[in-house]
């Protein structure tokens, strides 16, 4: 028997339909599949625009060839060129009419095409937005899993088939994201990994000049004096006029100068405070648990206990539904008792729920405690959508069988709920409850939820 992995949130929505205008692309796996195929049209219609510009060099090298070849006869004995007649008239004919034909070969725009395509496309293109939610997912899920940058940069995920390695230019990117939210933690993680690409001899758009600068500034803030002050020397050794780093170079000796001179003297005159290395104070007073969870590092079941968990065939309580051909039931946990039941929903039924469900994925919300109002929130990262029982009878032979299975009147239950989780996709441990409308003081529901990280499992 297995305990059950609590936190695995696999996507659901993986069906591939036309590109439509979607924001949050990060939040949803569903909806970044449609960026693939977008930018594989793109793909081609470049992959023809080049085809068109070699076809055209190609007829220019040929009118080249031909023009040398004649120069090159002519300018031997120009007179003598010119006293034939016929060379003299089709010297006039190239230059009046066959070098302007060759001009407006050259300046033939090859690209309507491929130019008019990306820029329809472009509307559907992620955002900055996005870019940035990628990239902090990218973080959540080092901090979660314990990955060094290393490890991520070379790709060795675990769980993950498709290898893909991060340049130092994805690196530096990486470690600015977060410096631009005053992140100096993940901000010295990822430039120090940038900057061991580049001393490895990676070729970069980005120098190590530039590395240093961020890098030195993040380590300072997070108080580490000395190795701000070495990583600043380095930067001037490759660029001495750097205006920041000479500036920085004594601004870094002047506090070291006056924080030994405190030490030695015992001067009470107050030095500027240093900043504990480390992440980020986090909201979550829950975070090292609920990361330990997902880590599979969690509660641990006593083999005494685990022998008490079964697997076996469910009737629903004698439902008429099930009593002559019973459901797979599997004991998951004993305190809180958690049941997986198997084999619930067929493969074509669940085709259909992501058929329905895909068009209508909208970013997941919140009710904000005090407006009541529904916003995002960076704590739930996915994208959801709701499927009535009148709408198709697939849903309605799900809620049917849930209810026969369960003995719950899924006349009161919500609508059926679609989610599908993106990069890094999450919802941090919360309260699934809320005060019903027509008795604020009543709380419907108060059950303690948690859901994980979804791209590593």
């Amino acid at each position: 028997m297995k305990v059950m992995k609590i936190l695995k949130v696999l996507p659901l929505l993986m069906l591939i339909t036309s590109c439509r205008a979607h924001k949050d692309f990060f939040t949803s796996i569903g909806h970044m599949t449609d960026l693939l195929y977008t930018e594989k049209d793109l793909l081609t219609s470049l992959k023809d625009y080049i085809k068109a510009e070699e076809l055209k060099l190609e007829q220019i090298k040929k009118w080249a060839e031909k023009f040398d070849a004649l120069s090159e006869t002519a300018t031997k004995d120009p007179e003598g060129f010119l006293g034939h007649p016929v060379n003299a008239f089709k010297l006039m004919k190239r230059l009046n009419t066959e070098w302007q034909e060759l001009e407006n070969l050259v300046l033939k725009d090859m690209s309507d095409g491929f130019i008019s395509n990306l820029t329809i496309q472009r509307q559907y293109f992620p955002n900055d937005e996005d870019q940035t939610g990628a990239a902090r997912a990218l973080l959540r899920l080092q901090d979660t899993y314990n990955l060094d940058s290393e490890t991520i940069s070379q790709g060795n995920l675990p769980g993950v088939n498709n290898k893909a390695t991060l340049t130092a230019e994805d690196c530096f990117e990486l470690g600015k994201i977060a410096y631009t939210e005053a992140d100096y933690y993940h901000t010295e993680l990822w430039m120090e990994q940038a900057l061991r690409q580049l001393d490895a001899g990676e070729k970069s758009s980005i120098d190590k000049v530039l590395v240093l600068d961020y890098l030195s500034y993040a380590v300072y803030q997070q108080g580490d004096l000395e190795n701000a002050l070495k990583l600043t020397r380095r930067l001037l050794e490759l660029d001495p006029e750097h205006q920041r780093g000479n500036g920085n170079l004594k601004y870094f000796e002047y506090i070291m100068t006056k924080e030994e001179n405190k030490s030695s003297s015992s001067d009470s005159e107050a030095v500027e405070p240093k900043t504990k290395k480390g992440r980020p104070k986090d909201h979550l007073p829950e975070r090292q648990k609920y990361e330990m969870l997902c880590r599979g590092e969690g509660v641990k079941m006593t083999p005494r206990r685990q022998k008490k968990l079964f697997c076996r065939y469910h009737d629903g309580n004698r439902s008429p539904v099930f009593v002559l051909s019973p459901t797979k039931q599997e004991d998951e946990w004993d305190k809180p008792h958690i049941v997986r039941y198997h084999d619930i929903i067929s493969n074509e039924e669940i085709e259909k729920v992501k058929e329905l469900a895909k068009p209508r994925l909208r970013r997941a919300t919140i009710s904000n405690p005090i407006t009541g109002v529904l916003e995002t929130a960076p704590y739930r990262i996915s994208k959801s959508a709701w499927l009535s029982a009148y709408e198709d009878p697939v849903v309605s032979r799900i809620n049917s069988r849930i209810q026969e299975l369960t003995g719950l009147d899924m006349s009161t239950a919500e609508e059926l709920q679609v989610a599908n989780y993106g990069m890094g996709g999450q919802y941090e441990p919360h309260f699934d409850f809320a005060r019903a409308s027509n008795a604020p003081g009543i709380l419907q529901a108060a059950l303690p939820s948690v859901c994980s990280y979804q791209l590593l499992q």
